[in-house]
This record gives C-alpha cells, sequence and structure tokens, in this order.
C-alpha cells in the first residue's frame, strides 16, 4: 500500500497546462509560500514548457504517465477537461499520488465510485477542486447561518450564467468533453443548496439543449425535508447576476456576484439596517483550496473533514439525476 509523503514547501505536478491551471498556478506561486509548481505537463511539449517557465517548474513533461511517475511530485492537480477527469485521477492515484481533481469530479457516479475506492485502497488523499467551499465568504455565510442570525432557512436562489459564443467543436458544448452549462457552472449552485440544505428529498429539472445535445440552460427546483425549498439556473444563453440569496425566517444573506468567488455579502436581518460584509479573496481565489489540501497531507489525511469524498459523490448523484431528467447523456456512457 501506497502511502502518501510531504515535503516542505510542497511540490505539486500540474496536469493539462489551461486557464484554470494558470489560475492555480498563479494563486500557488503568489500566496501559498508553502509550495512550488514542480512541475507540468501536457499532451503539447511545447504548451508544457511554456507553462514550466511561466511558473518556474523543475520538470517539464510531454506525457501525463511520467509526470505522475516522478518520485519528487508530492501531489497532483487535475486539470483537464471533465471527460478526462476519472482516467487521469486513477492514473496518478494507482502511480501513488494525491490528487486534487478539478470539479465536475467525472461524468456520473459510478465512475466517482471507483476513484473513491482506489484513493482508499491506497491510502491517498483525494479531492474534487471545488474552489468555493474554501473561500472567506462561504466560511462566514456558514457561521451566519449556523448562530441562528437569519432563523431556519426558508428557500434560497442561485445562478450563475455567462454568454458563450456557440462552437459544437468547443469544450462547453462538446458532448465528448462533457459540455454543457450544468457541468460546467450549474454545479456551483447545486453545491451551494447542498451545502446549507443538505440533499433534498425531490429534485425538478428542465433544459433547453444545444444542437449537439448538452444543456445551454437548466432550471432546477428542489424541496428539502426541513421544509426549505431551493431554485436554482445555469446558462451559456445569458449573462446572469450569478448572485445567492438564502432566505430565512428572520431575515436572508445576500451572496454578490458572482457568488461562488464574491469578494461581500449583505446580511439583512428583520427590523434592522442591513450590514455589508467585505470578505477576503486573494488573487484568483484558489490559495484557500490549495492550503486545505496542504493542511490535509501535513495532517496525513486523505480526505477533507470540509469537502469529504460522500458530498462529493452525492453532488455527482444530483448531478445525474438532473441529467436523467433533462436527457443529456455523454457518449462515454453509450455501450
Amino acid at each position: 500500500m501506497n502511502t502518501q509523503t510531504t515535503h516542505n514547501p510542497i511540490r505539486w505536478g500540474i496536469l493539462a497546462c489551461g486557464n484554470i491551471a494558470e489560475k492555480f498556478a498563479d494563486d500557488l506561486v503568489a500566496h501559498v509560500p508553502d509550495a512550488v509548481v514542480y512541475a507540468a505537463a501536457s499532451r503539447d511539449i511545447n504548451k508544457a514548457k511554456a507553462f514550466g517557465e511561466r511558473y518556474n517548474a523543475t520538470k517539464t513533461f510531454g506525457n501525463y504517465q511520467e509526470l505522475v511517475d516522478c518520485p519528487e511530485v508530492d501531489v497532483i492537480y487535475i486539470a483537464s477537461p471533465h471527460a478526462q477527469h476519472y482516467e487521469h485521477t486513477l492514473l496518478c492515484l494507482e502511480a501513488g499520488k494525491p490528487v486534487l481533481c478539478e470539479k465536475a469530479f467525472a461524468i456520473n457516479t459510478g465512475m466517482v465510485s471507483e476513484m473513491i475506492l482506489k484513493a482508499r485502497d491506497k491510502n491517498l488523499f483525494l479531492m474534487e477542486a471545488i474552489w468555493t467551499r474554501f473561500h472567506p465568504a462561504i466560511a462566514q455565510t456558514l457561521d451566519i447561518v449556523q448562530s441562528g442570525q437569519i432563523g431556519d432557512i426558508i428557500h434560497l436562489t442561485a445562478d450563475f450564467g455567462f454568454l458563450a459564443t456557440y462552437d459544437e467543436n468547443a469544450r462547453l458544448f462538446n458532448p465528448s468533453l462533457t459540455g454543457g452549462s450544468l457541468y460546467d457552472i450549474g454545479i456551483y449552485p447545486l453545491f451551494i443548496s447542498k451545502l446549507l440544505l443538505g440533499n433534498p428529498k425531490e429534485i425538478k429539472a428542465l433544459a433547453t439543449l444545444a444542437p449537439t445535445g448538452v444543456d445551454m440552460n437548466t432550471s432546477m427546483t428542489l424541496n428539502y425535508e426541513s421544509g426549505a425549498t431551493a431554485s436554482l439556473f445555469s446558462t451559456f444563453a445569458a449573462q446572469t447576476d450569478s448572485t445567492c440569496t438564502i432566505y430565512g425566517t428572520k431575515g436572508k444573506i445576500f451572496l454578490h456576484g458572482r457568488f461562488h468567488e464574491t469578494k461581500g455579502l449583505t446580511l439583512q436581518i428583520e427590523g434592522q439596517e442591513p450590514q455589508f460584509f467585505e470578505t477576503e479573496r486573494l488573487g484568483h481565489g484558489y490559495s484557500y483550496e490549495i492550503e486545505e489540501v496542504q493542511r490535509c497531507l501535513k495532517a496525513s489525511m486523505t480526505e477533507s473533514d470540509k469537502l469529504p469524498l460522500q458530498f462529493s459523490l452525492e453532488l455527482m448523484e444530483l448531478l445525474c439525476e438532473i441529467r436523467s431528467q433533462i436527457g443529456v447523456v455523454y457518449p462515454q456512457e453509450i455501450s
């Protein structure tokens, strides 16, 4: 059985060198002093070399196998498209490397279950990179809710949308790359509702599909045992406010846009003046999840207690139920 080891600074390997990896590495270098981008890998060696030069990486590779086989790498961040998360996570875990894998964790619950089983079999750390979970604004929101200041949550609304140029071959619209608004951005409204309200007892979803068969817009209504409800929405067809409002029996919390990376929230208690709280967000906002991974690694933990693997599995169950209702099937699932 493999056991994970770490060094100081912790040496990160970056698997896939696209835009999200650049933002992640920007924050790692600027805001996490006990971390370095040690290695980077891309199927295009020139892309890996350019990425490595930008972040002063010690090693660059033109394939992912060489990255996972690199003995000096302590942990790997997977930044490939959703459709490849399952394959790349198993590749890393099999090689004995702890993993932080971008959301959505995989395509379906079967894949996520296999990833979790492999991590546990190898005694290795694994976490879905839902960066929002570790933002100071979310921590403050949880504190306010748990303190009872807004009473019991009655309803939650959250949206995330932007106008994307339609291109059937682009990642956002290509079914082979697990395109669609639900997996790319709808996961954020779904995440915040699950974090605050738990698992729904009932969920209803409607969508408008793009010509490629992935969802352009998805609207979700959720009902909870507590009596609370939630209205969630994602779209590639319009720029939305991308805010979240949590309505309670005594008041409400408004997470300013874009809520998943917000720098501020407003607390409105009935009969009182609104209170605005400015919240920290260093850089792009990825340093907080990096610090969480490193905290767990240094403590020899194999999963985060703030974002446990069971949470990610249940979130994927919700995503799959929504896809079932709206009729989105990915090619990898067709036998």
